[in-house]
Parts: C-alpha cells; structure tokens; sequence
C-alpha cells in the first residue's frame, strides 16, 4: 500500500470515527462505553462540522472518492440530525402526537 492509499484509508477511517460519534451525540447509536443511547445534539453539531471543515480544508487535495463519501456522511448525517431536531425529548406527560410516521 503506498502513501496515498494509506493516507486515503485514514482520512475515511477518521470521518467514520466523527460519523459514528455523531449518531452516538444524536441518539442514533447506543454509546458503547456506557451501552447506553444517550442524546446531546449541540455536540453532534460540533461532530458534524468538524467532517465539513476537513472537507473545506480539504477541498483540491481529495480524490473524486473521497469527495463523494464525505459529502454522503454529511448528507446522512445532516438528514438525521434535522430528523432528531423535529423530536422533543420523550416524557411522560406527553403522549399525543398525532399519527405519522
């Protein structure tokens, strides 16, 4: 494997990593320290621009691939984040929403 591929693999390898702490801030996935699902969209914000300001910083050194992953985890990852925004915290107070899903 020369430079580039290494370098290549490391840079995906790191946007995976803020990908998944993303879903993990935005309750998506269970935190696997805590096996918990636990909710903070301020930091999954953070998260989330932390990938667009290395695509920024980037931006004339990525490779076509590159380019195209990163911009469908920032895709992804903003369609998530606008969908968990929608949601209130769930108590039990509430419990009528109306039916859509």
């Amino acid at each position: 494997m020369d430079t580039h591929d290494r370098d290549s693999l490391l840079l995906l390898q790191l946007v995976a990593l803020f990908q998944s702490t993303a879903l993990q801030q935005m309750g998506k996935l269970k935190n696997p320290v805590t096996d918990t699902i636990e909710r903070n969209l301020d930091q999954a914000r953070i998260s989330i621009d932390m990938i667009e300001m290395l695509k920024t910083k980037m931006k004339g050194n990525l490779s076509p691939d590159e380019d195209r992953t990163i911009s469908a985890v920032l895709r992804d990852l903003r369609l998530n984040f606008v969908d968990e925004s929608g949601k209130t915290d769930p108590s039990p107070a509430e419990g009528k929403e109306e039916g859509h899903s």
